[in-house]
């Protein structure tokens, strides 16, 4: 073949591609160093993208060959595989002509790609185990191939917990990169590999100014927006978590990676209508980050009133600090949604970390008797947000959870969905000029921006499996997780804890 090619185009920039497995050290290759004038290519590449870069390719049986047609490349073949004698590929076997006596049909390539990828072949869908389809594995594969680059090389976790590093470890390990947790910075090894990255949580500006003295790339993480059934200061482990290159999205103005998403995101009708499906399935089957809580209903007072839902926040939280700068309690929250409401029927929702003794965000009884109607202490809030007519937030979830049931929300901070042209904004975000339609943002919160695991599977999951496995759980598991006594929590507590130490 390298002969071939040599005398048929002396002019050419000729190169030999290693296979993978000689490349890994498996297999023994026939070619271990180049002539004079040919480039041997022994790195591990994307076929793909070396594909785009050539003109002709020249091989025996190999599958890359077919990789080639479909990449537009002319393909020389010297053996006889299966996508050979159709009319597609120069052929220079010498038993070509009895196998031409089978394959007489000439075939389009869709045709081969068709037959081979569609019918022929069988999949397994990747989260479940159960029979898929090309489609599922294709999306799969494009997705954790993105998702190992982004955390690729030696990654430095700095000052996380037991629980937290074993809550992060699937959400980061992948088989080609090294995890190493540190418990402070001095820690580190003076000579650090060249590919280094360091990892936190939360913002943590002292690290990202270290960081940015030494020119180390930073990776921030934090809850995602589907996170588990149960509370994570209950230390329920996440289904979804965020790894951040930029800032994070609770802060709007640390050029966040999803900020970054949300101002150029173009979706076709394809992403559109997917985010559309994820949209209504959520809505459906009343999915939110924490998903606890029971029913909730109006009184007959309610009848004939405006209803507005205030849903309370942790009041230390990070996102109130970075993103609500005027309003910053739930005190506060409330007298002004009363202000601006005065003959509303105003229900107040406390957050379920506050509810369960984990933080701190508590309102005088005295207050809430003054200024909200009705206080749904263990309601789930998907349905205080269907028996809502309007949300008053600082930077809430709950409201980014109100849009998706097409409830009008008040922004009384700079949460990652305000600015969009979406909520009712009372702070200014120029920065956010862009006008998104619901399924944009949804597409690029919820599908392309979280990282998904699915318990006892390898990968990365895509959001319609964790939804699914959402849904299953919280039917299952539900009188479990919203439980409140005291003991209940310190039981799932210990039980969390074990589950780091194993």
């Amino acid at each position: 073949m390298l002969a071939a090619a040599c005398n048929e185009h002396p002019d050419a920039e000729i190169w030999v591609k290693t296979h993978p497995d000689v490349v890994a050290r498996k297999k023994r290759g026939y070619l271990p160093q180049a002539p004079e004038g040919i480039r041997l290519l022994s790195e591990d590449i994307c076929p793909q993208s070396l594909l785009s870069q050539v003109d002709i390719v020249y091989t025996a049986t190999s599958h890359m060959g077919f990789e080639a047609l479909i990449a537009g490349c002319k393909v020389v073949c010297f053996g006889m595989p299966w996508y050979a004698g159709w009319g597609l590929t120069d052929d220079r076997h010498p038993d070509m002509p009895k196998l031409s006596e089978r394959r007489q049909r000439r075939c389009t390539l869709e045709e081969l790609f068709h037959a081979a990828y569609l019918q022929y072949a069988r999949y397994i869908h990747p989260e479940t185990g159960e029979p898929g389809t090309f489609f599922d594995v294709a999306e799969w594969i494009r997705q954790n191939r993105e998702l190992r680059e982004q955390t690729s090389g030696t990654l430095w976790c700095v000052g996380m917990s037991l629980w937290k590093r074993a809550a992060v470890w699937p959400f980061l390990k992948t088989p080609d990169n090294r995890l190493r947790f540190i418990s402070r910075l001095d820690k580190l090894p003076a000579a650090l590999p060249p590919d280094s990255k360091l990892v936190v949580w939360g913002m943590r500006p002292d690290i990202a100014e270290w960081a940015a003295q030494r020119g180390l790339p930073l990776l921030r993480m934090e809850d995602g927006f589907l996170r588990s059934v149960g509370l994570g200061s209950n230390l329920m482990p996440p289904m979804s978590l965020v790894v951040d290159r930029g800032g994070l999205y609770y802060s709007p103005h640390s050029g966040s990676d999803l900020e970054r998403l949300l101002n150029t995101l173009q979706l076709d009708d394809w992403q559109t209508a997917r985010a559309a499906r994820l949209r209504q399935q959520l809505v459906e089957l009343k999915l939110s980050k924490y998903n606890v809580g029971g029913g909730f209903q109006l009184p007959a007072e309610a009848a004939g009133k405006t209803v507005v839902l205030v849903p309370g926040q942790v009041e230390d939280d990070a996102s109130i600090r970075e993103a609500s700068l005027e309003i910053r309690c739930n005190l506060e929250l409330l007298r002004e949604a009363r202000q601006l409401r005065p003959d509303a029927w105003l229900i107040y929702k406390p957050h379920p970390d506050v509810v369960s003794g984990n933080r701190q965000g508590a309102v005088p009884a005295s207050e809430l008797a003054r200024l909200a109607d009705q206080v749904a202490t263990g309601a789930d809030i998907a349905d205080c947000l269907a028996a809502a007519d309007e949300i008053h937030t600082m930077t809430s979830q709950a409201g980014f959870e109100a849009l998706l049931q097409g409830k009008r929300v008040h922004c009384h901070g700079s949460p990652f969905y305000a600015g969009w042209g979406l909520t009712v904004d009372r702070l200014p975000l120029p920065h956010r000029q862009r006008r998104l339609t619901l399924d944009q943002l949804v597409y690029g919160a919820l599908i392309a921006y979280p990282r998904y695991t699915i318990p006892g599977h390898d990968g990365f999951a895509r959001v319609e499996v964790v939804v699914e496995y959402l849904r299953r759980q919280k039917a299952r598991d539900h009188a479990n997780y919203v439980s409140t006594r005291w003991l209940a929590r310190q039981w799932r507590k210990a039980r969390g804890l074990l589950r780091t130490l194993r």
